[in-house]
């Protein structure tokens, strides 16, 4: 796999892949970061996560705004309530 940093590097700097937990268990978050159709590629994720992972609970958020990051309590609200979480954008 090759990692493409799409940042201005004039020389690339070499990261691996973070490890990578087992099957998820408990609750997964979806971010939806507030950019349009966002919902309809949460909605269809969502879709796949249920059929692929039937025992864990998927739960949603959504960003006030794409233009800011997340507030702090919105990201500690889904740290505390997930073992994982999944932010997406679409246009």
């Amino acid at each position: 796999m090759q990692i493409v940093d799409p940042t201005d590097e004039r020389v690339p700097i070499r990261r691996s892949l973070a490890k990578r937990p087992g099957t998820p268990v408990g609750s997964i978050a979806l971010l939806d970061i507030s950019k349009p159709r966002g919902d309809v590629l949460m909605n269809r994720l969502e879709e796949r996560l249920k059929e692929r992972l039937p025992g864990v609970e998927i739960r949603r958020y959504r960003k006030p705004t794409f233009a800011r990051p997340a507030p702090e309590d919105l990201r500690r609200r889904i740290a505390e309530e997930n073992g994982f979480v999944i932010e997406a954008l679409a246009d």
